[in-house]
This record gives C-alpha cells, structure tokens and sequence, in this order.
C-alpha cells in the first residue's frame, strides 16, 4: 500500500476525493454510461493537481490556468467535430460586451459546453456556467470545475462575473428538464433568476438552441415515481444511453436586449418564446435517431 502512495501528488489527491458520498454518488453513477466520462474527468483534475503543485500555485491565479483551458477547449473542439460534426451557426449574433446565454437542456449539456469551447478557442472570450449544486459538490472534481469555470454561482456571483465583462451561461430547466423534457419542450416553471441577473447587470440575454441534442444521448425511466423522487430529493439523474454521432448544429439567436422597462417575468417569457422560435425553425419533431444520423451526410443542408 506504501507503494501505491509513492506515485507523486497521488496520496494527496485521494484525500480530497475521500467523502462521505461518495459510495452513493458512485452508485448513482454506475447504473449510466456517463461514468466514463466522470472517471476522465477525474483524471483530468488528477492531472491539473499534479500542474498545479509542480508550478508552486497556491492561489487562484486566471492567467495561470490558461494553457490548461485552450487544451481542454481544442480537445473539446476536435472531438466536437469528430463525433458530432459540430456547428455554430449565428455566432455573429455574439454581443462584443458580456451577456447570459441561455440554453435548453437535454439529456446532457454536451452542445453548451462544445460552444463554450468554441468561444474560448477561436475568441479567448471566457463563460462561466452555473451547474448543479450536487454535480459541484462531487469529490476530486473542484480543481477541473474551478479552472473552467463551472460551479453553483449565487445571483451576486453571477452579477459579478457579468460585471466583469465574460459570459456566463444559464439552463433554467436544469436537471428537470434534462431527465423529463419530452420532445424538446421546455420545462422552465416561475424560474426568473437569470431574467433578474441580466436586469441586474443590465446585460442582453443570448438565447441558444441545438439541433438533435436530445438525438445524441437518451435518457430511460421517466415515470411518475421518478418525477416524484426528482422533486422531492432534486438528486437524481436517470440512466443515459449513447453517445450516438449525430449531426448537432447549435444556433444562436438574436440577442434580446436589455430594457429597464420590463420585468423579470417578461423577460423570462421573451426568452422562451426566443428559444421555442429556434427549436420551431430548426428542429424535426418527434426527433428521430436514424434522421439525425443521415444528416451529417446532407450536403445541400441549408440554415434557412
């Protein structure tokens, strides 16, 4: 066991992924594919900690983290573009000053982290995301959180970093939606808290769509007892399957411009209305698999 401990910075490592948690997290998250995608991101915080500790950094330091977050962003773009033949299209529509981008969450937010890194690759312009609380709590993950700029922002957090003149980027369905959501529909509720932040920081709110999103990975076991278990414990996250290599074009909207003059409420409105508008225009419901598949090989595909 002494051994196992002299591989350097690993001993140290472990402690910080030791929890109370952790065999019920881990439990939760053998039962879905997305496991392997946890296991490599906790090898990348491994590998960020070993970066970390031989360059003698103590403090948070953005400009220390760079290197890490353009190899994680053109990594990030490859594979985007390998599995998924991955597009932006409207990114002129992206403000030069800061702004909320909201998006519509599927099964998993793969699109919205494939655009963030896009972003980052081709403008260096930094989005920080709001993510679940219970995803930001999961042990030995907070080092690879910290440097991209994930966590469980509050309001204030978040009126801040607009402030500060980045992105930062919003799903109000949240994990609602993402289990749920039935054919693309929006699963929103009263949620107003980013209308409140983007009249706060009297910024414009960029809303977003991805075509086949929900093609790429599906969810299992949308039943009344785990919409009640969802509801009442806010936990769980049902089993995933795929990844499967569709076509996934995201879309960027107008941006919906900041006005003193409207409530949160409204706003709120405006920006589902805005999303619906992109989901109507581009997206081929009931979404099908076999559709999504074909059309990574439609070469007279036109955006309009």
């Amino acid at each position: 066991m002494s051994s196992f401990f002299q591989i350097p910075y690993l001993g140290e490592y472990l402690t910080s992924v030791v929890h109370p948690l952790w065999l019920l997290m881990l439990l939760i998250l053998l039962y879905s594919p997305m496991v392997g995608f946890f296991l490599f991101l906790w090898a990348l915080s491994f590998l960020l900690h070993i970066y970390k500790k031989m360059n003698n950094q103590q403090e948070s330091d953005s400009k220390f983290w760079e290197k890490p977050r353009k190899l994680v962003a053109l990594a990030s773009d490859i594979v985007g573009k390998i599995c998924f033949g991955y597009e932006v299209i409207g990114i002129e529509h992206i403000p030069k000053g800061p702004g909320v981008i909201v998006y519509y969450h599927a099964a998993t937010s793969t699109d919205y982290s494939l655009l963030v890194a896009k972003l980052f690759k081709e403008t260096q312009r930094k989005c920080y995301s709001v993510i679940d609380h219970a995803i930001y709590q999961l042990p030995g993950l907070k080092i690879f959180f910290d440097t991209m700029g994930l966590k469980d922002f509050s309001k204030a957090e978040c009126v801040e970093i607009l402030k500060e003149g980045h992105f930062i980027g919003i799903s109000p369905g949240g994990g609602r939606e993402a289990n749920f959501s039935n054919d693309y529909s929006l699963m929103w509720g009263k949620r107003t808290g980013f209308a409140q932040i983007a009249l706060e920081a009297k910024v414009p709110i960029i809303p977003m769509f991805t075509q086949n999103v929900r093609e790429a990975f599906r969810n299992i076991g949308r039943t009344r007892l785990t919409r009640w278990l969802y509801e009442k414990t806010r936990l769980l996250y049902l089993p995933i399957y795929g990844p499967f290599p569709v076509k996934m074009r995201t879309y960027i909207g107008e941006p919906i411009p900041y006005d003193p003059n409207i409530t949160a409420a409204e706003l709120a409105e405006k920006t589902k209305t805005a999303i619906e508008n992109l989901r109507d225009k581009y997206q081929k419901r009931p979404g099908n698999i076999l559709r999504a598949l074909s059309e990574r090989f439609d070469k007279h595909y036109k955006t309009n």
